[in-house]
């Protein structure tokens, strides 16, 4: 049974209210896609709290209206499949940027190297992933 905005894990309870609903979401994808509850939760928290900070005001419109329990088979949507995928730091467009191997857009954005190296390296340890690290002129 997925999670909804009225029935969800407590660890969410403390977030804003489409923070939360975007950490529902992306359970509950985990979920129908395999993932048990011991990982499906943190990851899905981590990264709904990064696409919180990122999210424009479009995307939390549409997110609004979405029914969170409901998810199709969707291949231009990676979801759960880049989860488990390495984390890279590169330098592009005069900014450090972390991004998942596989994802269409970097998760974060630095102006200095460590701090994206030190991001990077926290997503990748709750997955068990690797942080592929390019060089300024890479």
């Amino acid at each position: 049974m997925p999670y909804t905005t009225n029935d969800y894990p407590d660890s969410l309870k403390n977030m804003e209210k489409l923070e939360r609903k975007k950490a529902i979401d992306i359970i509950n994808a985990l979920l129908e896609e395999g993932y048990d509850d011991n990982r499906a939760i943190p990851i899905g928290t981590e990264q709904a709290q990064d696409w919180y900070k990122n999210a424009n005001d479009d995307e939390l419109k549409e997110l609004e209206n979405k029914d969170v329990t409901e998810h199709e088979d969707d291949p231009d949507v990676q979801g759960g499949k880049i989860a488990d995928n390495d984390v890279e730091v590169f330098y592009e467009d005069d900014e450090w940027k972390v991004q998942t191997k596989g994802a269409k857009r970097p998760s974060n954005t630095y102006d200095t190297k460590d701090e994206a190296v030190k991001r990077a390296k926290e997503i990748a340890g709750n997955r068990g992933a690797e942080v592929i690290t390019h060089k300024k002129n890479d």
